[in-house]
């Protein structure tokens, strides 16, 4: 029971309303072709919902991948599909893909194509290590991890504890003193989820696989800590 996602925000917002408008509907066909199979591979946004506070969909693609069997290669298609939301937080636009960081880059970068029709009106997000220490404070139950990273301290980049209570302890302090948090666990006194966050917006929930909750946790927890 985990769900994965990473968090990007609207370079330019779009109204939430004209965001679902130039969803609706994308589909886009490509024939690939190999030896002698032929598949035609589909790209498009499936189960579009649009509401006040969430427009949300599936981005679907489909691929081909290469099996091996008994002594020959064979191609094989295959969908990925992956949940997004986008979202609206104190007059900006966030974009949550569920996906594996790389993935979700990529998954972005063609979600922007398809509202603008070029790239770069979709970029990460950045969550400041303060504000990191935050949420670390607002949720002070179960057993935690911290990393830090950008540390001054020779021949060490990146360093991580473990453990309750850990903004309590000298070597937290010390740590925050001498580098910046990069990823932290902890437990969300309101929902109840522990939560794995990054500076870099990757936001992982370990108990549930719930993606609409999901998304409901990074809309109310996970944009008002990014910039």
């Amino acid at each position: 029971m985990v769900v994965t996602g990473k968090v990007f925000r609207l370079v330019e917002p779009l109204p939430l309303e004209e965001i679902a408008a130039r969803l609706e509907g994308y589909r886009v066909e490509r024939v690939y072709e190999e030896d002698e199979r032929k598949f035609t591979l589909i790209t498009e946004v499936v189960d579009l919902a649009a509401g006040e506070a969430m427009v949300s969909g599936v981005y679907a693609e489909d691929y081909v991948m290469h099996v091996f069997h008994r002594g020959e290669v064979y191609p094989v298609p295959k969908t990925l599909s992956a949940p997004f939301g986008f979202m609206e937080h104190e007059g900006r636009v966030f974009l949550t893909v569920l996906e594996k960081k790389h993935r979700a880059n990529r998954i972005a970068k063609r979600l922007g194509l398809v509202l603008y029709g070029e790239k770069g009106r979709i970029s990460g997000v950045r969550i400041p290590p303060e504000r990191l220490a935050e949420f670390h404070t607002r949720n002070p139950r179960d057993s935690k991890v911290i990393y830090f990273d950008n540390l001054d301290v020779a021949n060490v980049t990146k360093v991580a504890i473990y453990g309750p209570d850990l903004i309590e302890t000298e070597l937290f302090k010390e740590y925050q003193r001498r580098g910046d948090l990069w990823y932290i666990v902890a437990r969300s006194e309101r929902y109840g989820y522990v939560v794995g966050i990054t500076r870099d917006g990757c936001v992982v929930v370990f108990n549930t696989n719930d993606k609409n909750r999901y998304l409901e946790y990074v809309r109310s927890e996970v944009l008002p800590m990014a910039l």
